[in-house]
C-alpha cells in the first residue's frame, strides 16, 4: 500500500511542477550569421523605404539596426497575442525562440542600408 501512496504523491506533484517548468523562458544566445537567413521573412516589408501597409494603415518601421532586447520582446509579444497585429502575429508565431534570437541578433549588429 505504501509504493502505491508515494506513486500516487509523486505523480500529484508532478502536474503542478511540470507545467510550471514548462513556462520557464529558456535563455538562448541569438547568431547573427544564422539570422542573416532567417530575416527575409523580414525584409519583405521592413526593407522598404517609406512602405505603408494597408491594415491597419500605418508606417513600416525600419528594425535594421534596432535593440536586441528590444527585437527578442517585440517578436516574442506578437507570438503570445500581447502585441496586437495579424502579420506581425502570423509571422512570430512560425519562430522558434532560437530563430528570433538569431533575427535580433543579426538585425542589432547591423546598420540600415547594410541588408539588401
Amino acid at each position: 500500500m505504501m509504493p502505491t501512496l508515494r506513486l500516487a504523491a509523486c505523480l500529484a506533484l508532478a502536474a503542478f511542477v511540470l507545467p510550471a517548468s514548462a513556462q520557464q523562458p529558456v535563455s538562448v544566445k541569438g547568431d547573427a550569421a544564422a539570422g542573416e537567413l532567417k530575416v527575409y521573412t523580414c525584409t519583405g516589408c521592413h526593407g522598404i523605404p517609406g512602405y505603408k501597409n494597408i491594415y491597419p494603415h500605418y508606417h513600416v518601421p525600419k528594425i535594421v539596426g534596432q535593440n536586441y532586447d528590444y527585437i527578442v520582446a517585440a517578436l516574442t509579444e506578437y507570438q503570445k497575442g500581447e502585441r496586437s497585429h495579424p502579420t506581425m502575429r502570423a509571422q512570430a508565431e512560425s519562430f522558434t525562440a532560437q530563430d528570433i534570437a538569431d533575427i535580433a541578433a543579426y538585425l542589432s549588429t547591423h546598420k540600415v542600408g547594410d541588408h539588401k
